[in-house]
């Protein structure tokens, strides 16, 4: 919860190329309190089955920028090897993930609320500031 000392965050993943909300997807969550100072995790949390992270720890008072780290690589892999076991057939040799994590850094203020919705494919990726 948002109070007039700190920031809060939240996030959700859409896969574009299946057009579904992107499941099992293991987010960290770090902040720092200026541009030289270290980060500091704080948590992580995955995506339910609608793609959202709903338990994301609290940023600490003081917060001037977050990082997200979403670990997509398990997520193509696991929904690759699922097409496979439906569809032999349609194998493919296996390019893999072309971006196996996406890291989402950017700045907050005390008192505002920050989604982030990360819109996803093996072959690229798109955040914005949501609402």
């Amino acid at each position: 919860m948002s109070t007039s000392a700190t920031a809060s965050v939240s996030t959700h993943i859409l896969d574009t190329s299946a057009g579904r909300p992107a499941e099992g997807v293991a987010v960290h969550l770090s902040a720092r309190s200026g541009r030289a100072a270290g980060w500091q995790a704080l948590g992580g949390s995955a995506t339910d089955a609608d793609g959202r992270c709903k338990d994301l720890p609290a940023l600490p008072e003081g917060t001037t920028h977050v990082r997200l780290d979403f670990a997509v690589e398990p997520y193509f892999e696991k929904k690759q090897a699922d097409a496979q076991q439906d569809a032999p057939a349609n194998r493919d040799s296996g390019a893999g993930v072309f971006f196996p994590e996406v890291a989402i850094t950017f700045a907050v203020v005390p008192g505002e609320h920050y989604h982030v919705p990360l819109l996803l494919n093996p072959f690229g990726y798109s955040v914005y500031r949501g609402s």
